[in-house]
């Protein structure tokens, strides 16, 4: 079997949304210090929708298809839905990540959380 399944390699080898929003209106930067790996996510926010989402991603192969694919994810969705949003909802969109990789999926749910929380917080919105 494969370590990581076509639509990972399909991410990390052309990953969506790559990129800075210069003018954000939210940005959540986590990162492992157990890896090195290091996710930065924008948002661009309009009447509770997530409009535009880029993300920067120092890590590896996982990581940067787990960032790919979350932003995918979100984009268009409400900030209440993307708030929900899994590390296994990402992984299970990717088919699977291996077991010592499923700390990718994680960041990218921590760094739409942050950017989401950032958001609030900058705009007042804090629930």
């Amino acid at each position: 079997m494969a370590l990581y399944s076509e639509k990972v390699m399909e991410h990390f080898m052309n990953p969506r949304n790559v990129g800075i929003i210069e003018d954000a209106d939210g940005v959540g930067e986590v990162g492992n210090a157990k890896c090195g790996d290091i996710m930065k996510m924008y948002l661009k926010i309009d009447d509770e929708v997530i409009t535009d989402v880029k993300f920067e991603t120092f890590g590896c192969a996982s990581a940067i298809a787990s960032s790919s694919m979350a932003t995918e994810l979100i984009k268009g969705q409400k900030l209440e839905d993307a708030m929900k949003l899994t590390n296994k909802a990402v992984a299970e969109a990717l088919d699977g990540l291996p077991d010592y990789k499923m700390h990718c999926s994680v960041l990218a749910e921590e760094a739409i959380q942050a950017a989401i929380e950032d958001y609030k917080s900058k705009s007042g919105k804090t629930e």
